[in-house]
Formats: structure tokens, sequence, C-alpha cells
């Protein structure tokens, strides 16, 4: 390139500002969550999301992560967006039958995880498909 012909960069100021998004795809093994706990963090961190939101949202991922492994078929993709007044996490597996809280006994080892789901996050929900299912969180004003 000629110096005729460079373009001067754009200040940090006048760049559009961009949503922030990753996608993994992850076999569907229990080791994988603690893969998709790190990554989610790593990601987060990368984009200053507050620390007591990050950690909220790692146990929605894991939570929705484990169920999709559980009771889904097939890989497991998990995405996160960051639309700079919110987060979206979802977790899509190939099984159309809908995630679906229940209420579990005391005595019950599994079966809270769509209720942490529910206590953590704004709004949660499953796609028409029932193949995905979301998670939203809201960024604290004046956040990244």
């Amino acid at each position: 390139m000629s110096p005729a012909t460079a373009v001067a960069p754009t200040p940090a100021a006048l760049r559009p500002k961009t949503q922030h998004a990753f996608e993994v795809a992850i076999a569907p093994d229990p080791v994988r969550i603690a893969h998709i706990r790190r990554i989610s963090t790593a990601f987060m961190r990368h984009w200053a999301v507050p620390a007591p939101l990050i950690r909220d949202v790692v146990v929605v991922v894991s939570e929705l992560g484990t169920n999709a492994i559980q009771h889904g078929r097939g890989t497991v993709g998990l995405r996160i967006r960051h639309t700079g007044n919110e987060l979206r996490v979802e977790v899509t597996d190939d099984n159309p039958a809908p995630a679906r809280m229940r209420a579990a006994a005391n005595d019950d080892v599994h079966g809270r995880g769509l209720f942490l789901v529910d206590v953590l996050a704004r709004e949660w929900g499953v796609s028409e498909d029932g193949r995905t299912t979301w998670a939203t969180f809201p960024i604290p004003a004046g956040r990244p």
C-alpha cells in the first residue's frame, strides 16, 4: 500500500459499537462442562463483564450445558452474546423435546438446574423447535 492510498486509523471513540459473541460446539461428554465454564469466563473477562455477573452466567452455562448433555442428543452448542446492555446465553442440542422445570424432592440429587436458571437470569425460555434453551442477563449501567 502506498502512502497515497493509506487510510488513517479510525479513533476508538468513532468506531461503531458492535456486539461481542462466541460460539463453541462440544461433544456430549460431562467432562466438557468444565471446559465451557472456563471458555465462557475467559470471554466475559475479556469483555469486562463484572465478576458477580460472570459467576451467575457461568452457573447457567453449566446447568444448561449439563441438561443438554444428559437429556439432549448429538453435539451441544453454546453461544454467548454481549449486546452492550445484556448477555444472552443459548445452549442447543438435537433433541426437539423442550427443557422443562420440574419440582425436585428434598432428597433428589438432580432436578434443580432450571430452577437455578430461573433464579439467576432475568428471563429464560426455549425456542419454538425445542432445541435451544436461552437465558438473558442485564449488564449493569456504566459497564462496557
